[in-house]
């Protein structure tokens, strides 16, 4: 029988039937396969849950505020209420202090500036009263400054990141105190305030192209790919390692929609320059072969060292591609994206270019050198936000 056949026979879905069919044991949120590797999915994150608010003496506010610990130094719940019953009972400021080991002033202030109802005083009213003073709002950054709002809308668009933006600001103007922004505003001007002072859309140019935040998942762990003899990366020189000589690249392709299409992405570890490969719908390993080629044909014989790629079956022909282009092949351990994370950072900068879920084919060799000169032109924290066509250059010099 065909596996779909089978399926109809036993009742199976077509996940579970291939799961089955490839020796996958199915677990409680993760599943076993037949190397023994065992792949665990994380707890489901509850999105979309409403805002949980209380309407009482006081106001309304967010129970979520409430009941959150900022400090001991504040007042707690469990306190206001023993408060309560020891006022109640006709205990004095102090010994009630002492009873709460807090100052007198502290009870003091309490009562005078939280009893607000008829009753006397009522802790959970208290409460939120503590609550709703702790605002402290004012007026954002980017809204005060007009110029400085207009320099990050400008690199916004030009795809940079906060983090870009924040530290190239030091080196741009380096005697102006007022132009400059932390981080954690810029995103703050996007996702929280995002009426004035940076349009919503502006966050569309981010990496990740998002309008709201998310919340960090655990990564799931890499499937084993395609295994050939092959030089494993163990046996790469040490001096690879240390980044400190030009010429060393990782390699990887970016997929798009369906699997039908993908772009062959090169990435120099010491400078992070990028370079691209165009391979429309074909990413057999004679196109993969071709197309790097055809992309480092052209490079010095300094920057001819060593390329690092993963166990995919695209680099098949990677001792064809080594004797064309005098570059010896090594490839990363299975499951092990970290050692060539130059090259996974720069996949996930290049999916502002080229989204996941498109159609990567459409797009011409010239329009993959412009996305690449684009992204070799925007500075780097790595590199103390030098570009990488910058370093790349400083380096060649010195070589």
């Amino acid at each position: 029988m065909t596996r779909a056949e089978a399926r109809a026979q036993v009742g199976a879905d077509a996940r579970s039937a291939t799961d089955w069919d490839k020796g996958i044991t199915i677990i409680h949120r993760g599943r076993i396969y037949p190397d023994g590797r065992v792949v665990r999915y994380p707890d489901p994150i509850m999105g979309g849950v409403p805002e949980r608010r209380t309407r009482a003496v006081g106001g309304s506010v967010d129970l979520n505020v409430v009941e959150k610990v900022i400090h001991p130094r504040y007042l707690s719940v469990l306190e206001r209420e023993q408060l309560q019953d020891l006022h109640r009972i006709g205990m004095s400021i102090r010994q009630i202090a002492g009873e709460l080991q807090r100052s007198p002033a502290t009870i003091s202030r309490e009562l005078r500036r939280n009893t607000v109802s008829s009753r006397g005083y009522l802790p959970h009213t208290a409460h939120r009263l503590s609550v709703k003073r702790r605002s402290r709002p004012r007026e954002a950054k980017l809204l005060v400054n007009a110029r400085l709002r207009v320099y990050v809308q400008a690199k916004l668009r030009k795809k940079w990141s906060p983090q870009q933006i924040s530290n190239r600001l030091v080196k741009d103007f380096p005697t102006d105190p007022e132009m400059r922004v932390s981080t954690e505003t810029i995103y703050q001007a996007i996702y929280v305030h995002a009426r004035g002072e940076l349009k919503r859309e502006l966050g569309r140019q981010l990496r990740r192209g998002r309008v709201a935040r998310k919340p960090r998942k655990q990564p799931d762990a890499r499937r084993p790919r395609f295994v050939d003899p092959m030089k494993p990366i163990s046996d790469r020189p040490a001096l690879v390692t240390d980044r400190t000589v030009p010429g060393h690249w990782e390699g990887d392709l970016i997929i798009g929609a369906v699997n039908g299409s993908a772009i062959a992405t090169l990435v120099e570890r010491t400078s992070r320059f990028v370079m691209l490969g165009h391979l429309g719908r074909e990413r057999s390993a004679d196109a993969v072969r071709d197309s790097l080629i055809a992309t480092m044909q052209h490079l010095p014989q300094s920057l001819r060292g060593t390329l690092t790629w993963d166990q995919g079956a695209e680099m098949a022909e990677h001792r064809a591609f080594s004797v064309a282009t005098n570059i010896d092949v090594y490839f990363a351990d299975p499951g092990s994206p970290w050692q060539r994370g130059s090259n996974e950072n720069t996949n996930g900068l290049l999916r502002q270019y080229f989204p996941r879920g498109v159609d990567l084919s459409r797009h011409s060799a010239e329009e993959l050198k412009a996305a690449a000169d684009e992204l070799n032109d925007r500075p780097r924290k790595t590199l103390d936000w030098d570009t990488p066509a910058e370093r790349l250059a400083a380096l060649l010099g010195a070589t």
